[in-house]
């Protein structure tokens, strides 16, 4: 009989496909964090956004594989077969499952998808990401990228945070 899915078997889920990619690791640890703490805040169905949030860059090795690029558009064409492989050990509905594919594969683009799971992983993506990729001094810029991209109210308080933070 299939689990159900936790914060923590989830998470070794994904360390155990991953392996030894500590970056990709604790990139996804860290917008798991985020979308958590969105998602209590927000709402929405917690497995979908844990599991969803473990496995958002799931695809990326075998974006590398057949394309020899980790460019969002293959992590989101590769990403939802992976994952569906991962999710059938996990006590979860098949419209949990369709639901967390979809976010997926939507993870970078936002084109088929606007639910609260979805703006929960979406925002913690940005929330890790931005950060990680520009310079976090030229806090205009920053506030102008969070602005632009978030889709929640929690999202838009952490990245307040983020900025203030930066500040000092």
């Amino acid at each position: 009989m299939a689990e159900a899915p936790t914060k923590e078997n989830i998470l070794a889920a994904m360390r155990a496909y991953l392996g030894d990619d500590e970056r990709r690791i604790r990139h996804a640890e860290r917008v798991f964090a985020y979308a958590c703490e969105i998602q209590e805040n927000e709402g929405g169905d917690p497995d979908v956004v844990i599991c969803s949030a473990a496995l958002h860059d799931i695809g990326i090795h075998e974006a590398e594989r057949k394309y020899g690029s980790s460019a969002g558009n293959y992590q989101e064409l590769e990403g939802p077969a992976v994952a569906a492989e991962i999710l059938k050990n996990f006590d979860l509905t098949q419209d949990q499952i369709d639901h967390i594919c979809k976010i997926i594969a939507n993870h970078h683009s936002a084109r088929d998808i606007d639910t609260v799971e979805f703006r929960a992983v979406w925002d913690a993506d940005w929330l890790v990401n931005i950060p990680d990729e520009f310079d976090m001094k030229d806090t205009e810029k920053i506030e102008r990228l969070f602005r632009k991209n978030l889709k929640t109210k929690t999202g838009s308080a952490l990245a307040e945070k983020l900025v203030a933070d930066a500040k000092l």
